[in-house]
């Protein structure tokens, strides 16, 4: 496995190595020569070469992997270990109880109950498999992206997906890349990679020709990637890449293969082979045991066959499935949408929470966080001469600008009647700044410019330090360079502010102009944490799950975002030092480290598998191209609705907001889900367990079987039934403060311990019947019974031994689903109250009705209800001594 897995590496390395050589060479050609290699025009493609682009480079749509059909889906549901045991048990029930037999003898209803299992069975896990399939559909995008493409010499707008190699491509600000491109002309051009690199800023891109280019994923200044966004500014260029060959696709591709089996699907897979294994060992057992000695092997055969339905928790995927599909409802009202209902209880397994920065722990929104003077002190004249700058200029505003204005109309008294505009000289890309001219209502004029640091101070012969404005020297110039890489440091992107008054000119102003000018200070921005960040963190620690912060963005950014929100950094560790890591070292890496930055996706997901290696249940939750892999090999993939598609794709949970809160909760209901899941498999198993281990001892030693094989799966209808009520239940609240794994060791250990403890008050319940009840009422004990009266002694026995099973059965879930005192301390749910009493109610009235005579039973004596309820007694004070030697000796109970 190992080996396959390098090889793979190896293979994926490859590829990339080949697109970087490609885009490299694609960097560095002229227009000209990018038009012949494409055999395109500046006049764009006609329909013979854009066909011929087609068939040669492929078609620009990306594949998520394939949809399961319909017909898959009904045999999942519906072909499960338990219900091809069901199945199997019920042809075999068909032959012996109504082909073999005579006409008179002829019996279906075992059969009918069995098949009953199965059908309700698979038909309720279908149904929420279908629905649970809807709502994610209906969160898929249904706007259809289109482009400006130049087609015959005229720009016009066609769908993404027609979009061929060689097409000319005209952005404007708000458009997504449809492809990858080679910029051939730019204007003022940001373009947000968020998505592909988890950066928060936009970044700047140009036409120029890159010669000797090293170009690095996502970074090259001439190409533009399919998947991000133009932020401000336009563009033209000419499409390198469709479809699958983009850097799009290539993530695409690696999402197409089959995902990872989660935790939970691994413990309902290991605890089905359990229990069917008890299964394989006692139904043997049981037949030889009752076929020796009671010389009827057919009747041996069938109660053995009963034995093996009563052992079977046949509901176990109907109970699953319910659980999870409330759980999901419950989640629903709070804002997050279920596309794999599995995905509920690996929230409540979750100890690992590995999620991206931007977006999650940020606001993913760029804001003016200082506006200081060079002193670095808060200055209001500084800001309010930035917004002058921004709110005058005519250009399309950036992040930048619009986080400036946002901040002046909330701290400033802001009135523009008081000034005017005179001129401006527009941003490009060699300057790196912009300046306006603004004249006021006393007609002083003034030049103000922002534009990056270095810059700035190549333009500014003076600084106002303290209100006092003095010449720049290399001395003062260091310290505003030291006050900036403070500033940068702390993950802030830095610009700045210089003025000049009653600038002289002649004509328009121009670049020339911006010359001896006073720097007045500087702007700080910063993407910040969200408000509630650091309280969802807390919860999640206090619930016992682990947050790993794995972004592409830099590390000054990072640890600033970090430290604001609580997370302690003992070392940033980064894709470059992961990428030299062997799996052993990294195994141990991602233990120690908190945070890695710098990371491409097949490192995200690299950390993420070491993790699962590790044996932690992990979570990724991401909203990027970048993400998807990752979110792919985690045991559940989350995202938000506002993702892009391909992580929307990968992602078992979709968020309707991003927020960690919601997150918290949703893993509270995970853990919740989880419980009353395994109250049913542990209290079912260890009761199935003991009452088939009952029956057992009294095959050997009753002159007759113990409980008829309709009894019996009457008797499971019934305990089924009332167990349908679990997923209304709720857990003690000490039970959700920490993960929740699914062991199958665990339940076999619980059927071990609690098994048997029933078992004691199922003998109590046979001798008080064999010895004292059933004597006193039919005149004898069994052996001087005439046939008649021993009929009536066997129905009479069977009656009393279905009520207390029934009894003992339902009042121990009461008693299992938590280990404080059952009524006392913890209570159930009123839905699980209700339903579990009428069961009880039902099953006592049985033996006293004509369909109770039909499955052999007969009325109760009074004298036996007054045992049956010093038996429960003992009963459950017993069960609650042993729960307390179970959690002490093994941590916990369910």
């Amino acid at each position: 496995m190992l080996v396959f897995t390098e090889v793979k590496e190896k293979i994926e390395m490859e590829k990339k190595r080949v697109i970087r050589k490609s885009y490299v060479a694609f960097s560095e050609m002229n227009k000209q020569e990018l038009f012949a290699f494409f055999h395109s025009t500046n006049q764009g493609m006609n329909e013979a070469k854009i066909e011929e682009s087609r068939e040669k480079y492929g078609e620009n749509s990306i594949s998520y992997g394939k949809k399961s059909p319909f017909f898959l889906e009904v045999l999942k549901a519906y072909v499960t270990p338990f219900t091809l045991v069901l199945i199997a048990l019920g042809v075999i029930s068909f032959i012996t109880e109504y082909l073999l037999p005579v006409p008179k003898d002829k019996d279906l209803f075992g059969v009918i109950i069995i098949f009953s299992m199965v059908l309700v069975s698979g038909t309720m896990t279908l149904v929420q498999s279908v629905r649970s399939n809807q709502a994610a559909e209906k969160l898929k995008s249904l706007v259809k992206v289109t482009a400006a493409v130049k087609r015959n010499g005229s720009y016009i707008e066609i769908p993404m997906e027609e979009i061929v190699c060689g097409d000319l491509v005209r952005l404007s600000a708000g458009d997504m890349i449809p492809a990858d491109m080679r910029l051939l002309s730019t204007k003022d051009l940001f373009i947000s990679q968020a998505a592909l690199t988890g950066e928060s800023y936009p970044v700047e891109k140009q036409a120029n020709i890159h010669k000797n280019a090293s170009f690095s994923e996502a970074s090259d200044e001439n190409i533009a990637f399919m998947g991000s966004n133009v932020i401000s500014g336009s563009a033209k260029g000419i499409v390198l890449s469709v479809g699958k060959q983009t850097m799009f696709g290539h993530v695409a591709q690696i999402l197409s293969e089959k995902p990872v089996q989660s935790s939970f699907e691994m413990g309902i897979s290991k605890t089905s082979m359990l229990l069917i294994k008890f299964m394989a060992l006692m139904a043997p057992t049981v037949i030889v045991i009752n076929g020796f000695t009671k010389g009827n092997w057919l009747q041996a055969f069938l109660f053995g066959l009963s034995v093996a339905v009563g052992l079977t928790p046949e509901m176990l995927p109907m109970i699953v499935t319910t659980n999870l599909v409330k759980g999901a409802s419950k989640m629903a009202k709070k804002g997050t949408v279920i596309k794999n209902l599995n995905a509920i209880q690996n929230f409540g397994a979750i100890d690992v929470l590995c999620t991206d920065k931007t977006g999650t722990l940020t606001q993913d929104k760029i804001i003016l966080e200082y506006h200081l003077n060079c002193a670095g002190k808060e200055d209001d004249r500084v800001l309010r001469h930035a917004y002058l700058n921004s709110y005058y200029q005519t250009g399309l505003k950036n992040l930048l600008d619009v986080a400036i204005i946002t901040e002046a109309e909330q701290t400033l008294a802001t009135d523009e009647s008081k000034y005017c505009k005179v001129d401006e000289i527009p941003f490009d890309f060699e300057r790196r700044r912009m300046s306006v001219v603004v004249e006021d209502v006393a007609g002083k004029t003034q030049m103000i410019t922002k534009g990056a640091i270095e810059e700035m101070l190549s333009i500014s012969n003076y600084i106002d330090l303290e209100g006092v404005v003095n010449p720049l020297t290399n001395e003062k110039r260091a310290y505003v360079l030291a006050k900036v890489k403070e500033l940068n440091e702390e993950g802030m992107r830095v610009i700045g502010v210089a003025q000049k008054t009653n600038p002289s000119v002649v004509g328009e102003f121009s670049i020339k102009d911006e010359s001896d000018m006073v720097l007045i200070g500087y702007l700080a921005f910063l993407d910040p944490p969200k408000a509630t960040t650091k309280q969802a963190l807390n919860a999640l620690k206090d619930h016992g799950v682990a947050v790993k912060v794995l972004t592409g963005d830099n590390e000054s950014v990072t640890r600033c975002v970090c430290r604001q929100v609580g997370i302690e950094i003992n070392e940033l560790i980064t894709g470059e030092k992961i990428s030299k890591m062997d799996d052993h070292t990294l195994s141990q890496v991602v233990e120690d480290h908190e945070v890695f930055v710098k990371l491409n996706p097949q490192q995200k997901a690299r950390l993420t598998t070491a993790l699962r290696q590790n044996g932690h249940t992990v979570g990724f939750l991401g909203d990027g191209i970048n993400d998807a892999p990752a979110m792919k090999v985690a045991d559940i993939g989350i995202s938000v609705d506002t993702a892009v598609d391909i992580a929307k794709e990968s992602a078992d949970v979709i968020l309707l907001e991003k927020d960690l809160m919601i997150l918290e909760k949703g893993i509270l209901s995970g853990r919740e889900t989880f419980g009353n899941i395994m109250k049913y498999i542990k209290a079912t198993a260890s009761s199935n367990f003991g009452n088939m281990f009952s029956v057992l001892a009294a095959s050997i030693f009753l002159p007759f079987l113990p409980m008829l094989p309709l009894q019996i799966l009457f008797l499971n209808l019934i305990y089924d039934v009332s167990c349908l009520s679990l997923p209304w239940d709720k857990m003690d609240k000490e039970y959700l403060n920490e993960p929740k794994k699914w062991e199958a060791s665990s339940i076999g250990r619980f059927m071990i311990y609690f098994g048997p403890t029933s078992s004691i008050f199922d003998v109590t319940t046979y001798l008080l019947m064999y010895f004292v009840i059933c004597p006193a009422v039919v005149g004898g004990s069994f052996h001087t019974l005439d046939t008649k009266q021993q009929i009536v002694f066997i129905s009479l026995f069977h009656a009393g031994w279905v009520v207390e099973s029934l009894w003992s059965q339902t009042l121990v879930l009461h008693a299992l689903r938590t280990p404080k005192i059952p009524f006392l301390q913890s209570h159930a749910t009123f839905t699980m109250f209700i339903v579990t009493t009428l069961g009880i109610v039902v099953g006592s009235v049985l033996p006293f009705t004509g369909f109770g005579l039909e499955l052999g039973l007969m009325p109760l004596p009074g004298e036996y209800w007054m045992w049956l309820v010093v038996t429960i007694l003992a009963y459950l004070t017993l069960v609650t001594i042993v729960k307390k030697f179970y959690v002490k000796k093994f941590g916990t109970l369910l």
